[in-house]
């Protein structure tokens, strides 16, 4: 008799820099570097060779993004106005990098509330846009630190990272491959923003998240039944990073601009809100769920704008702040990590027989749907 095997959603971990910056934080440190950036190169604005920088405000940050503020590893250097960048001690090879040290305090987080030790766990996939190192993978050295046996691997799908590897995680389990699966998803995304770029320099925030995926059979009373899954990517040049161990080459261009995040933000709103709204209404209607009576959406926290619209194709109406909560005001995007954030965040108030959509959108495009039904 062959055995079936059922994935699931058994917690969730979540680990939240205690640092922040507020908007207002932001926009002073910003408009110094504006007014001292102009005041050096006077001469050469005055003379029309450059255009002069333009300075922000928190009025242009929360209608561009809904962001109020977000979390981040290093706030000091960040808002120098001479480093804008952030900072820290190189570890050595012997101690643990801090992208695994975070995304170990998250999946901690994540087998505590499972009551589950690291001796049951089968694999860990490191799920993540900002990796710190092409190798070894973070998410081997997570797995050592955490002493679980098996298999880990790194996976880069940039902000979808998390549902693709969800998938992937309930594709073991579906195949009898684990019965335990971590997916850790660790942001630093502040180390490859360019704090000095207007359009962009308030988008980022920096958290780890870990979802525990786990077969049926094994789960705690209180998890999440995995209804389906689906993935769709196509290629885009609108948001692109090129910051990477084969494009630092020159020192003098190794923080240059264009080798940090850049992106076509109304084109990027303009192609990717119809192309999810569509991939989720049709992933619903395969598995025979009404879009109009999702109960919950957790949407990747990338602009609140774009949430709105996709939940409003998909739900038929604008979506109140229960139907499709939100966390991008106080984190900020969080790439991989946001729908994440909003599950582990928004979800212990449904009721068993609820159904959700935890969703993800990103460069690439990438995009992944995972619908879940609350078990108890």
């Amino acid at each position: 008799m062959q055995l079936t095997h059922r994935p699931v959603i058994s917690a969730t971990g979540l680990f939240t820099p205690d640092e922040s910056i507020t908007n207002e934080e932001l926009v002073a440190s910003f408009n110094t570097y504006v007014e001292r950036h102009n005041a050096r190169h006077a001469a050469a604005i005055a003379a029309g060779e450059i255009e002069p920088l333009q300075p922000s405000s928190v009025e242009f940050i929360e209608k561009a993004s809904g962001i109020k503020s977000r979390h981040v590893m290093s706030k000091a250097p960040i808002l120098d106005p001479d480093v804008m960048a952030p900072r820290w001690n190189e570890r050595s090879d012997d101690e643990l990098s801090i992208l695994a040290e975070i995304g170990v305090s998250a999946a901690q987080v994540a087998l505590k509330r499972a009551q589950r030790d690291t001796s049951d766990v089968d694999a860990v996939l490191c799920a993540a846009s900002n990796m710190q190192r092409p190798y070894p993978a973070m998410a081997i050295e997570i797995q050592q630190a955490l002493g679980i046996e098996g298999f880990a691997f790194d996976m880069n799908v940039a902000c979808s990272s998390a549902t693709f590897g969800i998938q992937t995680a309930a594709d073991y389990i579906r195949a009898g491959h684990a019965k335990s699966v971590l997916v850790v998803s660790p942001e630093i995304t502040s180390g490859h923003l360019n704090w000095r770029d207007r359009d962009s320099h308030f988008i980022f925030g920096d958290v780890a998240t870990a979802v525990l995926v786990e077969d049926a059979g094994i789960a705690p009373a209180a998890h999440w039944d995995i209804l389906g899954t689906s993935l769709k990517t196509v290629f885009s040049n609108n948001i692109r990073n090129n910051f990477g161990f084969l494009n630092r080459a020159h020192p003098e261009t190794a923080n240059a601009p264009d080798k940090l995040f850049v992106q076509e933000g109304r084109k990027v709103f303009k192609e990717v809100v119809p192309m999810v709204a569509q991939m989720i209404t049709d992933e619903a209607q395969r598995l025979g769920i009404d879009p109009h009576h999702i109960r919950r959406l957790w949407l990747h926290q990338a602009n609140a704008g774009m949430n709105r619209l996709i939940a409003h194709r998909v739900l038929g109406h604008d979506a109140s702040e229960d139907e499709s909560p939100t966390v991008l005001d106080t984190y900020g995007n969080t790439s991989s990590a946001g729908s994440i954030i909003a599950f582990h965040k928004h979800s212990a108030d449904l009721a068993a027989g609820d159904v959700g959509l935890i969703c993800s959108f990103g460069a690439g495009y990438s995009a992944g749907t995972v619908f879940v039904r609350k078990a108890a």
